[in-house]
């Protein structure tokens, strides 16, 4: 009894083993082994076009160089929701009239200084230093309109 278990453990192990390197193989196409190596992210230093490109792109072009509106909706949702929409490191949410009132007392000047310059928590320009002042600006104004 103790071989015939011993016989078929091994018969299990060796189809195991097989099978595992046949799928092994498998993978080992150039195409798999490049999807493997691929980059995580990317990383942005200051002076490259990180974001904003793909704020102008969504919103229809570069209308800071031109003069027409900048899509504050687009720039929020791709660098500050991630905070105000959840409450991330203290930050105020977006619609919590409470949270807002303070920060409104002090004037929308004092909040757009705080978005570009960076606040408690907050770091500058939400942490994408390729947003212009302009495009934080708008972005705050998207967020206020919520609570005001």
């Amino acid at each position: 009894m103790k071989v015939s278990n011993l016989i078929l453990g091994g018969l299990t192990a060796l189809s195991l083993a097989a099978t595992s390197a046949a799928s092994a193989q498998n993978d080992m196409t150039h195409d798999a082994i490049a999807e493997r190596l691929e980059p995580v992210g990317e990383l942005c230093m200051v002076g490259d076009d990180c974001g904003t490109a793909a704020v102008a792109a969504s919103s229809g072009g570069d209308q800071a160089a031109s003069g027409g509106d900048i899509d504050g909706e687009a720039i929020y949702g791709q660098v500050c929701m991630a905070c105000h929409d959840t409450g991330a490191a203290g930050a105020p949410m977006k619609a919590d009239t409470d949270a807002w009132a303070s920060r409104l007392e002090k004037g929308t000047e004092t909040l757009y200084d705080h978005a570009i310059n960076g606040f408690n928590a907050m770091p500058a320009k939400g942490g994408n230093p390729s947003l212009s002042d302009d495009e934080v600006k708008a972005a705050v104004d998207h967020l206020l309109a919520t609570v005001q």
